[in-house]
């Protein structure tokens, strides 16, 4: 009988290891329709069309949604779709965020004991001010390679709502540092290359059918259209209206929008909690359904800022809409997902009252499952499958997050070559790191992060090179009080050199948090001045924020012989501060925004949004192409241990496009009462133009340090214009170059792209007239072009 029993134990036991086994695979299926998950369901996978491999995706899609009631299909439109289990088919959480590495926010991805973090790179501002779109590529393949490894473990979804690519319009938003910058190029250009690295399969880049192709995740280029403003003297991002011009909406807001879904191919595009005019960007079909869908030919589905439907019915209170009607507007202008709640819980009503076809939803959910589809999750992708914990936080990993850091580092000041500081030097001497970022640790990562591999601050990664001794003086950004200021004079007054570590952080900017004016806040100018006057050695400012700051104070003390921006520098932070400061990285970060002083923002309020100067209320244009009054530090701003010399090797001199003679030639404004051309202007769009600006400069490093430059490319269209930029970035290249060397920089431009501007019935134009083409931030070099048509005479 004993033995009977035990016996018994022992296959009860082997039962409940098999089972908990059972429910684990079922757990970590890495796709849906595998034999053996369904066999653990209970179901057989034959039985499901939209298993067969063998049909087109599209085919497979619609048997998929055919195979739903109408109430098993709303239940799937939200982020938190349900799944139908007699299909198969599993709950998924649409919501997992990458900005700079893999997130928690969201709930689709979490973090356990078998993948405790992710790399955590700088922050978006920092990847604009490296101005590298390869290392824009390879940071999104990184982070995608980490979101794979995690779903194969069930630890992430494969949609991930990255990146942020809004236009900093106004230097007081609070989520500049989400951004790359302020010029809508370069935001783009960031957009496209961030993109490609987060979806392209290797092999799969260019298929005949972009509908079609595989994804290594999907990403999410938001906030669609004209968001940047979160929280501002009494408007906030729920009720705002921005009215916008056609004009800027084109150039500014739209662009990086378009170049996203153009050229990056993203898979999924936001819309935000805003309105555009009068009208909710989520529930507009002209910017939904005829742009993003139609103009554009988004492969992809749409989706809402969370609770954005929410918003505007009970917000906004737009057209006083019912729940139901506010539903059945928003799915009509073609938003296929809601994060949120009002599709699953009020998308049936609306049907069963007649306010919406159950097609509208057949439409929603075929775009979401096309891009499931594409991603594997019915299939899998055999070349991720391999990966897992081993492939998250690698050495390899950590080190780009490190060079990215170094990279996006700008050197504003370097008073009598201050910096870099001769580690050998000052080996057995004692810095002081004084300030509220001395050990700033979770600070320097900025928001949408998730757990990093690890964590390395600025006084500890000066301590590698030197003895350090750390007082913060101010406990946090805001610094509301001076308890702190005697230690910390005490340790600047007795150190052989000083760093000021001060800025901002996500408790003085950050989403719902703009700021009100550019001044350091609280007391940080009056601990900066005390440590300055007590201390006798070098005084070196490290700034982490991600919005400008006036510190003309300390730009014009003598005794501040450097200063270093360095954004959100990430988990790596501290060690890329460290290297810079010793010498072992040669700083060649740029400034992606303008800096302004202080009373700019005194001049035009946040909530108005030309980008152009508006005369008749007295307020300054916008960023770098329409502000011309002073600056603490202009756009593309930055400095070297080194120095560069450029020279043109040899360009191109002239434009000619060849036009049919039926074309529609467009007036522009000038200085002159005619602008006396047959042919002022001419829609790019009416043209076929493969035409090219083609030029080399020659970069020399003239002094004894090696080091990146970055040159930048901009076009100035014809002086005799009105209403255009002053100029506006078209090109620019991050080159390294030995001391003493050269390195040749070779540009094609598209003539057409490269020299357009849009007018103000909102066409993109090329003008004819002199153009010109400068190369660096002081106009280092000018290249003329004339561009005249055959209809010119």
């Amino acid at each position: 009988m004993d033995f009977l029993n035990h016996f018994l134990l022992v296959l009860s036991l082997v039962a409940v290891f098999f089972h908990s086994a059972a429910a684990q695979a079922t757990k970590n299926f890495t796709h849906i329709c595998d034999p053996l998950r369904y066999e653990n369901l209970g179901l057989n996978m034959a039985d499901f069309g939209f298993c067969d491999k063998s049909l087109p995706y599209d085919v497979r899609v619609k048997i998929l949604v055919d195979s739903m009631s109408a109430a098993e299909k709303v239940q799937q439109l939200g982020n938190k779709a349900s799944g139908v289990p007699r299909l198969g088919l599993p709950y998924y959480n649409w919501w997992s965020e990458a900005l700079h590495g893999v997130s928690d926010v969201g709930g689709g991805s979490h973090f356990d004991s078998r993948i405790p973090g992710a790399t955590s790179f700088p922050e978006v501002i920092n990847a604009g001010a490296t101005f590298n779109e390869t290392l824009w590529k390879k940071t999104g393949q990184v982070v995608s390679t980490e979101a794979r490894a995690m779903h194969n473990v069930g630890l992430a979804g494969l949609t991930f709502w990255s990146p942020n690519i809004n236009v900093v319009r106004d230097p007081r938003w609070g989520r500049i540092m989400e951004t790359p910058g302020e010029d809508p190029y370069l935001v783009g250009r960031y957009a496209v290359n961030y993109v490609r690295g987060l979806q392209d399969v290797e092999g799969h880049e260019q298929p005949d059918d972009l509908s079609t192709r595989p994804l290594k995740v999907s990403s999410c280029c938001k906030h669609y259209a004209a968001y940047d403003l979160d929280s501002w003297f009494g408007s906030d991002r729920f009720h705002f209206d921005a009215k916008v011009i056609e004009q800027d909406m084109v150039e500014t807001f739209q662009r990086p929008f378009e170049m996203c879904v153009k050229d990056g191919d993203v898979s999924a595009v936001m819309c935000s909690y805003n309105r555009v005019d009068g009208i909710p960007t989520c529930a507009d079909p002209r910017l939904l359904g005829q742009t993003i869908r139609g103009d554009w030919n988004l492969n992809g589905y749409i989706v809402s800022d969370c609770d954005s439907i929410q918003v505007l019915h009970q917000y906004q209170n737009w057209l006083n809409y019912t729940r139901e009607e506010a539903v059945a507007q928003v799915l009509r202008a073609g938003l296929d997902l809601d994060c949120g709640d009002y599709y699953p819980d009020h998308t049936l009503p609306a049907i069963q009252q007649g306010k919406v076809r159950e097609g509208d939803v057949d439409k929603a959910l075929y775009n979401l499952y096309m891009v499931l589809m594409r991603l594997g999750y019915f299939d899998d992708i055999p070349q991720y499958s391999s990966l897992g914990p081993k492939d998250v936080c690698t050495e390899e990993h950590i080190e780009l997050a490190v060079d990215s850091a170094r990279q996006s580092i700008v050197l504003l000041k370097n008073e009598n070559n201050t910096l870099p500081l001769n580690p050998k030097i000052y080996k057995n001497k004692t810095v002081a790191v004084v300030g509220p970022h001395a050990f700033s640790h979770w600070w320097m990562l900025g928001n949408y992060y998730g757990i990093p591999c690890r964590v390395i601050e600025p006084s500890k990664g000066i301590s590698k090179y030197v003895n350090v001794s750390t007082q913060k003086g101010c406990n946090d950004c805001h610094c509301r009080d001076k308890k702190g200021f005697p230690a910390a004079v005490h340790a600047a007054r007795h150190a052989d050199a000083t760093f000021l570590t001060v800025g901002l952080s996500v408790d003085c900017e950050a989403e719902s948090l703009d700021r009100t004016d550019l001044r350091l806040p609280g007391f940080q100018t009056d601990l900066i001045n005390e440590i300055v006057n007590a201390s006798p050695k070098p005084v070196i400012m490290v700034i982490l924020s991600a919005g400008g700051l006036d510190i003309s104070f300390a730009k014009n003390n003598p005794k501040i012989g450097a200063i270093l921006w360095a954004g959100y520098p990430g988990e790596e932070g501290g060690r890329a501060i460290a290297d810079v400061i010793f010498g072992n990285y040669n700083p060649g970060g740029r400034l992606p925004i303008t800096w302004y002083p202080t009373d700019y923002v005194g001049m035009l309020p946040m909530t108005s949004m030309p980008l152009r100067p508006v005369h008749d209320l007295g307020y300054p244009g916008r960023t770098y192409k329409f502000y011309n009054g002073p600056k603490v530090y202009p756009f593309g701003y930055g400095l070297s241990y080194t120095k560069f010399t450029t020279k043109l090797v040899s360009s191109t001199s002239s434009f000619s496009p060849v036009l049919p003679n039926n074309v529609h030639c467009h007036p522009l404004r000038s200085t002159q009462k005619t602008y006396q051309r047959s042919c002022p202007s001419v829609n790019i769009e009416d043209m076929s133009c493969s035409e090219t600006i083609d030029f080399e400069i020659e970069v020399t490093n003239v002094g004894g340090t090696s080091g990146s430059h970055v040159v930048l490319v901009y076009s100035v269209p014809p002086l005799e214009l009105i209403g255009y930029p002053m100029k506006q970035l078209v090109g620019y290249q991050r080159v390294f170059v030995d001391a003493g060397k050269c390195e040749s920089v070779k540009f094609s431009l598209n003539a057409c792209r490269s020299l357009a501007v849009v007018n103000p019935t909102a066409y993109t134009v090329v003008p004819s007239g002199m153009h010109t083409i400068t190369v660096g931030n002081e106009d280092e070099i000018n290249v003329s072009f004339s561009v005249t048509s055959n209809l010119d005479h």
